[in-house]
């Protein structure tokens, strides 16, 4: 390991004697940098070791049960970051290098990830993009549909017809808005499998993928919206998923991972979760705005953003959330969700909340 401090951009050095795989992660707030090797043993101590005149606070190691070695960096303030992955230096090692470069306070879009990435590529060939770039892309997926009904309200109403009408509302909305379009998964009542609809999305070139959807419980008093972003449980099956496709990748974050130079496992993992990282922290910020603009036209089920593995949510370069916009086993919620009039309020308010996000 090599360390050059440095109070606007440190350099860190990582070499090891053999390839293994590992991750590097950013833990906004806590203001720590991981990175984690697997089957891998130090060859030398250092624990919270103090660098004076840098960017960095401090470094130490840890080892997990599983024979992984972490390394826990300590930044001040806000740090954008970069790594270079070399297969085989003039020594013949494996090394990783990480770059921490000082930034003021500002939150971080997956597409900064690219700049990034696109240097490890081959040359691509010319590939015909579906938008220009100026042109901002909402996928709306409007939730079941066909065979699948989704909950059932007490009157009868279906909860794949209700979500079908906002979700029309919304994409209106956002067509008539200068520089945006929408990009429906369904827009009428049949079935899309649900890795289907993340397909679309990345069809589509998404930049926001919104799934709407009415809520159900066994107690019919149950009532709210709801927001939810991708679990880091989630997240980690999907990265597993990713890997496990080996050469047969579709790109991510405008990246072919089979175009890139070096194929290896470990780059692959870090890059996929450099962007999943990056996305749910994104997808925790729609859904931040998206709730403060639908507490404004109903009472919040929850006052924070959940996070589940839903399979919608699980696309690692799309910033993705998922709004309950009420509980339709609830016979009040039941008939405004029905109420044209209510639906176009909750479609207002979701586009409200995408436009604040943008802002």
């Amino acid at each position: 390991m090599q360390i050059k401090p440095s109070a606007t951009t440190s350099h860190i050095s990582f070499f090891l004697n053999k390839k293994t795989f590992g991750r590097v992660k950013y833990l906004p707030g806590k203001e720590t940098i991981t990175v984690q090797f697997a089957n891998t043993k130090k060859q030398f101590h250092i624990q919270n070791a103090k660098i004076g005149g840098s960017n960095i606070v401090s470094i130490s190691t840890k080892s997990t049960k599983k024979n992984d070695l972490m390394f826990i960096i300590k930044v001040k303030d806000r740090v954008k970051w970069k790594i270079n992955f070399i297969q085989k230096d003039s020594k013949g090692r494996t090394v990783l290098e990480l770059d921490i470069t000082s930034k003021q306070a500002k939150t971080s879009k997956p597409s900064k990830v690219r700049a990034f990435f696109k240097k490890l590529e081959k040359k691509p060939k010319p590939v015909a993009k579906a938008k220009a770039p100026s042109i901002i892309t909402i996928v709306i997926d409007a939730g079941h549909g066909g065979k699948d009904s989704g909950a059932l309200g007490l009157r009868g109403k279906k909860e794949k017809d209700v979500v079908l009408a906002i979700s029309k509302r919304l994409a209106s909305l956002i067509n008539k808005t200068p520089g945006m379009r929408a990009v429906m998964t369904r827009k009428g009542d049949y079935y899309v499998p649900l890795r289907s609809r993340l397909k679309l999305a990345r069809k589509g070139d998404a930049d926001l993928f919104v799934a709407v959807h009415a809520d159900a419980f066994f107690n019919n008093k149950a009532r709210g919206v709801s927001v939810y972003a991708l679990s880091h449980r989630g997240a980690t099956s999907e990265a597993a998923r990713w890997l496990a496709r080996k050469d047969k990748y579709v790109e991510l974050d405008d990246i072919e991972l089979n175009r890139l130079k070096d194929r290896s496992m470990v780059l692959r993992s870090v890059l996929i979760d450099m962007a999943q990282t990056a996305t749910i922290r994104e997808s925790l910020l729609l859904g931040n705005k998206l709730l403060n603009a639908l507490d404004d036209i109903s009472l919040l089920h929850s006052k924070r953003v959940e996070q589940a593995p839903f399979v919608v949510l699980k696309s690692p370069d799309i910033p993705s959330v998922l709004i309950e916009t009420g509980f339709i086993t609830n016979p009040y919620e039941e008939k405004r969700l029905s109420d044209p009039h209510y639906q176009q309020k909750v479609a207002s308010a979701i586009y409200s909340g995408i436009k604040k996000y943008y802002r």
